[in-house]
């Protein structure tokens, strides 16, 4: 059986594996690389596998998140035809994240197409979307849905199974054993592991005993998160700079998992009378959609975040959230020049009506951005968080007045300390382990935790393209 690391392999987007058992071929997520001047390149030839696509049986699929899920169309269109098998939280965030995906890349051509067109020049150059909104429609009538827990033969000599990761709504873990008898391997591959003791999802299950084969991210391996209580002090210092600058509050959020985290938080600091009444705007229709697929799967969420949801119901007039669905009441948004409080998508801030709400407030020094997780290398967000002055937005170049928090607590991804936690629940060391979906800080340092803390002897750092053979 071999096994080849495709993408998020000394990096932390494009997240895709290839798993051969002789008879069977199947991919581990199908992943977008995300940021900086090579994604676009290294998304089109992500599926150059060496062999025809419509030889591949299956794909697994850990989490709805776009650098796991994101080629799935490509994926289609380049001639997959076979079942994507998924948690139903994560096939109805697909039926969202994806033609999503595709209407930000046809929107953003069209754009490239007009500039240049004003600036007289042709369309060399321009970017063609990876996949179009109708081939996005298309891939999810090949999704299939699993409930957590629950073994699945997916092929003679394959069976899964999808265990809660606690990352976002529907984030699995997999657990999956290959052949029978002697020649049985048991892989576990850990997906996103989201922290335990957090708003909205239950603690990711713990793993099996043992495994002969483990990739285990590690997005945060170099890092310990702050803890809730500094996380919500911090917002609550944010919030209150702002009012008193008499500016707004601009929160770039991921569409799905941070922005119901962050309701949540919010509910609770002003049930807690931490924040006054507030009027939140949630100018993302992905997120609008999200939180209702989230509010549709009751039964994954946890206790405290079902009150803190029943509690603002019964108190509008506390907390009032307005999704704005309507385009042109996302740009009316841009002339409030105070006291608005805007949550919008994407969270790196690379694409969506984050950009506008950027453009409008960055130079104005009464404002503030608010940076709740993890950023790229090489997206706009990540030049924020490292305090560049000037950025460039739709080809202009805007300065940075407004102050610029970043919250270190609200990641979805769980820290070293969680990781290191999560993994001290096999009994025995698995056979091979590598550290993935990590920049090479992070996984180097995850490595090194796991060896010295841990003491497991076969930890290694694969790269893009590398094999491995069980």
């Amino acid at each position: 059986m071999n096994i080849t690391f495709l993408g998020a392999a000394g990096e932390v987007t494009g997240s895709c594996t290839l798993v051969d058992t002789g008879s069977t071929r199947f991919l581990v997520d199908c992943g977008m690389f995300q940021g900086g001047a090579e994604a676009y390149r290294k998304n089109l030839a992500a599926l150059e596998l060496g062999f025809d696509v419509r030889e591949l049986d299956f794909v697994l699929l850990t989490h709805a998140h776009i650098d796991h899920s994101g080629l799935l169309p490509r994926l289609a269109m380049l001639g997959f035809r076979g079942p994507i098998y998924a948690t139903p939280a994560t096939v109805d965030l697909l039926s969202v994240l994806l033609p999503d995906s595709a209407h930000i890349q046809e929107k953003e051509a069209e754009w490239q197409l007009r500039h240049r067109h004003r600036r007289g020049r042709g369309p060399q150059g321009v970017a063609a979307p990876l996949y179009s909104v109708m081939q996005a429609q298309a891939a999810l009538q090949l999704l299939t849905p699993v409930p957590y827990a629950t073994p699945r033969q997916v092929a003679v000599d394959v069976t899964v199974s999808f265990n809660d990761a606690g990352h976002i709504l529907g984030s699995a873990w997999l657990s999956v054993t290959v052949g029978q008898g002697k020649r049985q391997r048991h892989l576990v591959f850990s997906g996103d592991l989201g922290m335990p003791d957090r708003l909205v999802l239950n603690d990711p299950v713990r793993p099996p005993r043992t495994a002969d084969l483990l990739l285990v991210e590690s997005t945060y391996g170099n890092r310990l998160h702050r803890n809730i209580a500094e996380t919500e002090d911090e917002i609550v210092a944010a919030f209150d700079r702002t009012h008193a600058a008499g500016g707004n509050l601009i929160i770039p959020a991921f569409a799905v998992g941070r922005t119901q985290e962050l309701l949540c938080m919010l509910i609770r600091l002003v049930r807690q009378k931490r924040l006054g009444a507030q009027k939140i705007y949630v100018d993302s229709p992905m997120a609008d959609l999200a939180t209702r697929i989230t509010l549709a799967h009751p039964e994954l969420l946890d206790a405290e975040s079902r009150d803190l949801l029943a509690w603002q119901a019964a108190h509008p007039d506390r907390l009032h959230i307005e999704f704005v669905a309507d385009i042109e009441r996302s740009k009316a948004l841009n002339a409030v020049r105070h006291g608005a409080v805007i949550i919008s998508a994407s969270g790196m801030c690379d694409a969506g009506r984050i950009k506008y709400h950027l453009r409008e407030n960055l130079p104005r020094s009464e404002s503030t951005v608010l940076i709740t997780g993890f950023q790229a290398a090489g997206t706009l967000g990540r030049r924020l968080v490292d305090g560049a002055r000037l950025v460039r937005i739709f080809g202009e170049q805007i300065p940075v007045r407004a102050r610029i928090y970043t919250v270190g607590g609200l990641s979805a991804h769980a820290d070293q300390a969680a990781l290191l936690a999560w993994l001290k629940g096999f009994a025995t060391p698995p056979g091979r382990a590598f550290v993935v979906h990590g920049e090479s800080g992070a996984a180097q340092a995850l490595q090194e935790a796991i060896r010295t803390q841990l003491g497991w002897p076969r930890v290694d750092l694969p790269q893009r393209g590398e094999m491995c053979s069980l």
